[in-house]
C-alpha cells in the first residue's frame, strides 16, 4: 500500500517541469510518487500544430535528454533554429545572434508545450521507481517532524520526506506553504497562433520591440511561424474579434519592413488564442520539508522565452542538490539542503525575472527610442555582451546546474 511506503520524494503536478523533476529524481534512484488530476492528451502527429509552443534553450534540450524524453522528441516535429534576430519597432535597429559564431550548432528548437508533455509522461510510465498516482487531487497535508503525508480525494494517503510543489501559477502547495509573491499584471496579453508567410520562415526566431508590446515569429518545421504578440487587454481582446482578413492586415503591418525583410506578406493564419501576461517570484522556494519548482515558484514574461527553461533548470538543479545531499548523508529535507536549493534557484530566478521586467520597461516607451538604439549599437559591436547573453539564454551559463551545462546524470552520481 503506498500509505505505508515512505518515498524520498513526492511530487504534486505533471506539467512539463514537474514530470521532468520526478523522471530526473527516479532515474537518480530516488523513490519518487507523482499526483496528478488528469493524463496529458495523445498528440496526433498529423493534426494542426498546437497553439502553444516553447523555445527550448540547448541547456533545457540536456535536461529533457538526461529525463528520458529528447530522444523521442527528436523523432516528432520540431524546429532547430541557429539565427535569431531582434529589433526595435525602428526596424534599423536590430541584433542579430548566428548559432555557429558563438560555437553552437543551435540557439533552440521550437517544440509544442503539449507534445513535450506527452512524452515526458511517457518516459515516466517508462521510469522505474515512480507511482504515478493519476487521476487524483490533493485533498489535505499534513507536516511531520521526518515526513509530509498528503491525502487524496481518493482516499489514498502518500508519506515522503520532502513535498516538492509543481503545480503550476496557482499552486496550491504554495498556498498551503504560507509562501506570499511578488506579483505584477502587465495589463496585456499575448495572442497566440500559427501564421504562414510568401517566404516561408528561413528558420529564424524574430523579434521586434513596439509600442504596446513586442512581436515574435517563431519557426515551426513545415515553414510556418507561431507567433506571439503582446497587447494591451482591450487591444488584444479587439484584434481575436476581427475576421481572419483584418487580423492579417494587422499582422502584416506590425511585421512589415523594408525591401528583402522578413518577415514578408503574412498570407494565413489559424485559429487564435490570447492569455495574461503577468510576472510572480516568490519571497522564497522553501519551507518545512518542501520546494517549489517551475511557475509553482515564478512566471516571467514571455519575451524572452524563458518560463519552462527557466523550470526545467529548477528540475535539474534539484536533482543536483539532492544527489548531492544522498552523498553527504544528509536528509533530503533538512533545512541545509533545501537552503541550497532555494537560495540558488531563487536567485537565478530574480536576475532572468528582473531583467525581462526591466528590458521591457526600456522598449515601451517612444521617448526612450535613442536610447535603445545606443543600448542595442552597443551590445552589437560588443562581443562580450553578446556571449553573455547567449550563455544565459542558452542556459550554458557558469551557474547553470550540471545537467544543463552537458554533463551526462551518470556522471552527475559519480561525483
Amino acid at each position: 500500500m503506498s500509505g505505508d511506503r515512505l518515498f524520498d520524494v513526492i511530487v504534486v503536478g505533471a506539467g512539463m517541469v514537474g514530470a521532468a523533476s520526478a523522471a530526473l529524481l527516479a532515474r537518480a534512484g530516488f523513490s519518487v510518487a507523482v499526483i496528478e488530476s488528469r493524463e496529458p492528451v495523445p498528440i496526433d502527429p498529423a493534426g494542426p500544430v498546437g497553439l502553444r509552443v516553447s523555445a527550448f534553450s540547448p541547456g533545457s534540450m540536456d535536461v529533457l535528454r538526461e529525463a528520458g524524453a529528447w530522444r523521442q522528441l527528436e523523432r516528432q516535429r520540431h524546429c532547430a533554429y541557429r539565427r535569431m534576430v531582434v529589433e526595435d519597432r525602428d526596424e534599423t535597429t536590430a541584433l542579430e545572434f548566428d548559432a555557429p559564431s558563438f560555437g553552437l550548432e543551435r540557439l533552440g528548437t521550437i517544440v509544442e508545450n503539449d507534445l513535450v508533455q506527452w512524452t515526458l509522461w511517457q518516459s515516466l510510465l517508462a521510469t522505474g521507481g515512480v507511482e504515478i498516482v493519476c487521476p487524483d487531487e490533493v485533498g489535505a497535508f499534513e507536516p511531520g517532524a521526518d515526513e509530509w503525508v498528503v491525502g487524496l480525494r481518493s482516499g489514498k494517503r502518500l508519506r515522503g520526506r520532502l513535498l516538492v510543489g509543481a503545480d503550476g501559477a496557482e499552486s496550491p502547495v504554495r498556498r498551503m506553504l504560507g509562501i506570499r509573491q511578488q506579483h505584477w499584471e502587465y495589463g496585456q496579453q499575448g495572442i497566440v497562433g500559427v501564421v504562414t508567410s510568401a517566404t516561408p520562415n528561413p528558420g529564424v526566431a524574430w523579434q521586434r520591440f513596439m509600442e504596446g508590446g513586442p512581436l515574435a515569429f517563431l519557426p515551426l518545421q513545415d515553414g510556418s511561424s507561431s507567433i506571439v504578440w503582446s497587447r494591451p487587454a482591450a487591444d488584444a481582446e479587439r484584434l481575436l474579434s476581427l475576421d481572419e482578413s483584418a487580423f492579417l492586415a494587422e499582422l502584416e503591418a506590425a511585421a512589415a519592413g523594408g525591401e528583402g525583410h522578413w518577415p514578408d506578406r503574412v498570407t494565413d493564419c489559424g485559429p487564435r488564442a490570447a492569455f495574461p501576461l503577468t510576472m510572480r517570484l516568490s519571497e522564497r522556494y522553501t519551507a518545512h520539508r518542501a520546494l517549489l519548482v517551475g511557475d509553482a515558484a515564478h512566471v516571467v514574461h514571455p519575451l524572452a522565452g524563458q518560463g519552462v527553461n527557466l523550470g526545467l533548470l529548477d528540475a535539474a538543479g534539484l536533482v543536483e542538490v539532492l544527489v548531492e545531499a544522498r552523498a553527504r548523508q544528509d536528509d533530503l529535507g533538512a533545512e541545509k539542503v533545501l537552503l541550497r536549493y532555494g537560495r540558488w534557484r531563487r536567485s537565478e530566478a530574480e536576475v532572468m525575472a528582473r531583467g525581462i521586467h526591466n528590458i521591457r520597461g526600456l522598449f515601451m516607451p517612444q521617448e526612450l527610442g535613442p536610447l535603445r538604439r545606443l543600448g542595442m549599437a552597443l551590445v552589437s559591436r560588443s562581443w562580450t555582451a553578446r556571449e553573455a547573453f547567449i550563455r544565459r539564454a542558452t542556459g550554458r551559463h557558469p551557474n547553470a546546474p550540471a545537467l544543463a551545462r552537458g554533463v551526462a546524470l551518470t556522471d552527475l552520481l559519480r561525483r
